[in-house]
């Protein structure tokens, strides 16, 4: 069965490659276009009118491949439903900002519902039906704690934390797409550690079908992922971290989304606390940016760090691999 997680990848970058064709132009058409924030970095007013919703080539292909290698696993069942779920919010995200120009889109109460709807129901699944338990691994300490009703906190706190850290990072062409391409992977190594196949298969075709996408979200992009696809893939990381039992590890695979949800927190309460702003703009990459360096160069020091922190996050897990009770 591990052949079918290579095959999983092939399928769902193929997929990818062939929609991209099919539905860009008909973004353009329906001028589904990116606005730019006029406070951001100038080189970007080039970039608008950019179609988005581009998230819809990934979570087809994800889907197609997912259901097709790995289409009996409740697991995957579960990962690919608060895939799509985030995908959906994200969809009416996007429609409200780009179609129904109301620049803020959902309210974030509706988004908020969203989530916690989504949360409850994998918690729930995985502790009744997954035999998933309460207990959390902590990394570097390799034990196991017990966090009762509190998972549920937990759970929803790592769903919205990846989702909107992911989305954060979505702010230059190709890097969301390149350092969840590198987590996916990360996770695929581990979900096959542990012996859950079907779980690295859904891994592999999230890391293909993002991959096929970085075809047309590359420098320079001919189209973006939106809301669409970043909330949608920050879900499903989050899923199957908790599924792997790893939820605590994923702040370590996904390094480079947390230094980017953590630039804007830090900007934020400077500015409201004293007036300053610590960084040239938020997230951090528009910093760098701003400070001269290229969009390209930007994008690849990331990656280079998003994989230190994926094998650093490896080195961890394999190191500590005895305190996984489940799936082991």
């Amino acid at each position: 069965m591990q052949q079918e997680v290579y095959y999983a990848g092939a399928v769902a970058f193929f997929v990818a490659i062939a929609l991209g064709p099919a539905i860009i132009p008909v973004l353009r058409r329906l001028k589904f276009g990116q606005s730019i924030r006029e406070e951001g970095p100038k080189r970007h007013y080039a970039k608008a009118g950019t179609p988005t919703m581009g998230g819809i080539i990934i979570l087809t292909a994800l889907s197609v491949s997912a259901l097709l290698f790995a289409g009996k696993s409740i697991e995957v069942w579960l990962a690919l439903f608060i895939t799509l779920g985030h995908g959906i919010i994200g969809f009416m995200d996007d429609f409200i900002k780009v179609v129904l120009k109301r620049n803020l889109g959902l309210k974030a109460r509706e988004k908020l519902l969203g989530q916690i709807i989504m949360a409850v129901a994998m918690t729930y699944i995985a502790i009744t039906f997954l035999g998933r338990g309460t207990d959390v691994w902590i990394p570097l300490l390799n034990v196991n704690i017990d966090f009762g009703l509190f998972y549920y906190i937990l759970i929803f706190l790592v769903l919205i934390g990846t989702t909107n850290a992911v989305n954060l990072t979505d702010g230059l062409d190709g890097l969301a797409s390149g350092t969840v391409i590198i987590a996916a992977a990360a996770y695929a190594v581990i979900a096959l550690s542990l012996g859950k196949t079907p779980l690295a298969i859904f891994c592999v075709a999230l890391a293909g079908a993002t991959l096929g996408f970085l075809r047309y979200n590359a420098n320079p992009a001919k189209v973006f992922m939106g809301d669409t696809g970043s909330l949608a893939i920050g879900g499903a990381l989050a899923a199957v971290a908790v599924m792997t039992k790893t939820e605590l590890l994923l702040i370590i695979v996904g390094g480079v989304f947390v230094i980017e949800a953590l630039s804007v927190v830090i900007q934020v309460t400077s500015f409201k606390s004293t007036g300053k702003r610590v960084f040239k703009m938020s997230p951090i990459h528009h910093h760098f940016e701003l400070s001269g360096w290229s969009e390209t160069k930007v994008v690849n020091v990331f990656l280079l760090v998003g994989i230190l922190f994926a094998a650093l996050a490896l080195a961890i897990f394999v190191a500590g691999k005895g305190g996984l009770v489940y799936g082991v």
